[in-house]
């Protein structure tokens, strides 16, 4: 993606461990058809576990130099989002102001029908869907109610209209989800659908993992793929490791 409005570097973070993510684990293990989450998926929040990643990736950014440090911080509407961005904000407090702005377009893929269930559980209620989805590939699957990838592609083409319109130069922070994540390497790289979920196919993105673009230099200078599914200050800090898919995503 060539342009020279880019911010000077992007950093994206999934979400610390969810109440949602602990539910999962639970559900699966136990072979049951559906996750036992009585929240709105939008208003799940942190585990225990999750503040303590949030804490570590927010002091790690805080440590950086001034000059490498973001100056942006943005973030998903969900709760779990934003409480991790919260984390994130308060430690730069005292270093420099971070406001935070919250844009919907960064939310998690909607899973419509589907929420809440596992894999076993949508084969059990929605055998049919579980034969379209099989059919067609998760890239282009939309469930009853919900959003396929491209879908969640079609509102991030807007979002990053938004960063090369408003943030260029900027260091930015995005705090949001899996799907996402994924779908910004869609459209920043320039992949193709069988690019895109190779990558998806080599393992979850860690809850609090950092991927990160930084803008190259000269006339046509490019975003270019730094880091992606880092983790490394979340083990330097002791925090816990976790890649567990949101709740929802037996289907994503």
């Amino acid at each position: 993606m060539e342009s020279s409005h880019w911010p000077a570097c992007i950093w994206l973070v999934r979400h610390g461990e969810s109440a949602g993510n602990v539910a999962r684990d639970k559900a699966h293990a136990a072979g049951l058809p559906r996750i036992d989450i009585q929240t709105r998926d939008v208003d799940v929040e942190l585990s225990k576990r999750g503040r303590e990643q949030a804490r570590a990736i927010g002091a790690w950014f805080a440590d950086l130099d001034t000059k490498e440090r973001p100056d942006s911080l943005l973030c998903s509407p969900y709760v779990r989002a934003r409480e991790t961005a919260l984390y994130i904000q308060a430690c730069a407090e005292g270093k420099e102001s971070l406001p935070l702005v919250t844009d919907e377009r960064f939310r998690e893929k909607e899973f419509g029908i589907l929420d809440r269930l596992t894999r076993q559980g949508i084969e059990q209620f929605y055998p049919e869907q579980a034969e379209i989805r099989r059919h067609v590939g998760k890239f282009y699957h939309r469930p009853p109610g919900g959003e396929s990838w491209c879908d969640v592609i079609l509102r991030l083409r807007s979002a990053l209209d938004t960063l090369s319109l408003h943030y260029a130069g900027r260091r930015v922070l995005v705090v949001t989800h899996q799907v996402v994540i994924l779908c910004f390497r869609y459209l920043i790289e320039e992949l193709d659908e069988a690019a895109l979920l190779l990558i998806d196919s080599q393992g979850d993105i860690a809850n609090c993992a950092i991927t990160s673009y930084r803008l190259g230099e000269g006339p046509g200078a490019k975003l270019e793929l730094e880091r992606y599914n880092w983790v490394v200050p979340l083990r330097e800090s002791g925090a816990s490791v976790t890649a567990q898919p949101d709740p929802s995503s037996a289907a994503r």
